[in-house]
Order: structure tokens, then sequence, then C-alpha cells
């Protein structure tokens, strides 16, 4: 098992760093690379989903960019600690039906010996907006440097 630097203990810096790393990650929709961030072991309390274990994370995020197209998202520090990092984040997708979102919540991780995601608790809320008030526009893949993080949003 390799490492996921940066390594532990967390510094601001090193933790700013995870979190534009995991943005960076969920950006790309790509489950498969997305779940190498996690351990092999990981549990996942998301809404009313409970993925355990790198499978079923790639499952549940198979299921989720399917339905949530454009997926957009902007995450920062809220707080760490050893081996802790607890973040909040918005998001915004649009459905099927053309209809657009936001989703706001808060996450809470731990990391493993080798800076692996052992477990993620998510709170989220979300709500319908209409096209004119998505403020995430971003191209797909990692945030440019000059888009704004959530605070400079207002969110």
């Amino acid at each position: 098992m390799r490492s996921r630097p940066p390594l532990l203990p967390f510094t601001l810096e090193s933790a700013t760093e995870k979190v534009r790393l995991a943005e960076y990650g969920w950006n790309t929709r790509d489950p498969e690379r997305v779940a190498l961030a996690y351990s092999p072991d990981t549990k996942w309390r998301n809404r009313v989903e409970f993925p355990q274990g790198r499978d079923e994370v790639c499952e549940f995020l198979t299921r989720k960019w399917a339905r949530e197209h454009e997926y957009r998202l902007v995450k920062e520090l809220w707080a760490f600690t050893g081996n802790r990092i607890a973040v909040r984040y918005a998001y915004e997708y649009r459905d099927d039906s053309g209809q657009w979102f936001r989703a706001y919540g808060n996450e809470n991780w731990e990391f493993d010996a080798d800076v692996l995601m052992t477990g993620r608790h998510a709170s989220i809320n979300e709500k319908p907006i209409a096209p004119e008030d998505r403020k995430l526009h971003l191209p797909l893949g990692p945030r440019p440097a000059d888009h704004p993080g959530l605070t400079e949003l207002g969110f």
C-alpha cells in the first residue's frame, strides 16, 4: 500500500492541500480514481447510504455521478488535528429534467498511517436553484486558482 501525501501529522498547509486534492479528485467524477484515496476498509456515512470498502464507494460514486450532471464541487478546510480533518463544501449539479441544485455539507475525515481515508461522515442539505443562481462555473477537473472559494462566494 502506498502513502497518499501530504503526510501526517497535518499542518495548516498540508491539511489545506489535502482538502484541495480531494476536491480535485471529486471534480474528475472518476469513481475508480476517487476511491483510491480511501482505505480498502473505509466506512462512510452519506445521507441514507453507508458504503463500506472501496468497491462500495466506487459503486456509490458511479450511481451519484450518473444522476448528477455537470457536477462541480468546492471544498474548504474547516478544522484539523492529528489524523482528522473537518471540511465544509458546496456543489452544484443538474438532474435529468434540467433542474439545477446546490448542495451544502460538512464532512469529518479520519486517516490511517498511510493517509488513506478510513472514515468519511457527511451531512448534506440541498435545494433547487435557478440556472442564473449558479455560482460554481468551473471547468471539469481542478478548480482554477483564481476561482473563488466558499468564503469568497459567501457560502
